[in-house]
């Protein structure tokens, strides 16, 4: 079956609204072909950059999240975070004009503070240019992690309290949730890791909770659409219950 027959396959079923991705592996690709790492990480934006207009051209997927730079990876050696702080810099200016042209809309969550300069400077310009796009929402976490967002809102909901402008007595998730990055954004529908490894890796863990996980073998610089159809595929086929029962197996309760 063809890759235009696949993806009118996909679309018979439902379409996740929000694929988030740990795109893993770039290293050991590089490794594998006998590059320097540097060089899984430049294959690796370019798969990231056909995947977004393959998702927002075919599938219409409103919101894709990718795990760009974790609050861990400034522990890498200084050679290679100042080459993907680079990379980040250039794929952002080379893409700018592709964003609008296709109607993206970029956003970031994370502390964009320790970014380089010119880094945060060509991330915050394309986050203001594109604010009016509404076509595909494409969230990069930039310097960020999960536990520490999640440590964020809540030094957020005690200055409230302090400052009396909140009360305990009304804390809920909502209100929770709206102390974090982007609380506009829907939970991720589905999350794809690639590399084998199956792990969450401190990404995105409150919005995780009811989120179908996906893991494939494949490194990210060999990731493909074929790849993402199959997700789709395994993701479709599943029941998404949210912690409740089916209505047969409650019948069969009562």
């Amino acid at each position: 079956m063809g890759l235009q027959d696949r993806v009118k396959r996909a679309k018979k079923g439902k379409i996740p609204e929000h694929v988030a991705i740990i795109p893993d592996g770039n290293g050991r690709w590089a490794k594998n072909h006998g590059y320097e790492r540097s060089k899984g990480h430049k294959k690796g934006s370019e798969v990231a950059e056909n995947l977004i207009e393959f998702a927002s051209h075919e599938l219409s997927i409103k919101f894709m999240t990718f795990y760009t730079f974790s609050t861990e990876n400034w522990s890498r050696p200084s050679r290679e975070v100042k080459f993907l702080m680079a990379l980040l810099k250039d794929f952002l200016q080379k893409k700018e004009f592709k964003f609008m042209k296709n109607n993206v809309k970029l956003r970031v969550i994370g502390d964009l503070s320790q970014l380089p300069r010119k880094t945060s400077m060509i991330v915050k310009r394309t986050v203001e240019k594109t604010a009016k796009n509404d076509g595909l929402q494409l969230v990069m976490a930039l310097n960020y992690g999960g536990r520490q967002e999640i440590l964020r809102a809540t030094k957020k909901i005690i200055e409230g309290v302090k400052e009396g402008r909140t009360h305990l007595s009304n804390l809920s998730e909502e209100t929770f949730r709206s102390k974090m990055f982007a609380p506009d954004i829907p939970d991720p529908d589905l999350l794809i890791r690639t590399s084998g490894e199956e792990r969450i890796s401190n990404f995105l863990l409150w919005q995780v909770a009811y989120t179908e996980l996906w893991f494939t073998d494949t490194l990210w610089p060999a990731f493909a659409p074929e790849h993402l159809l199959d997700a789709i595929f395994e993701y479709q086929s599943r029941e998404r219950r949210y912690g409740q029962v089916k209505d047969k197996e409650r019948n069969r309760q009562q």
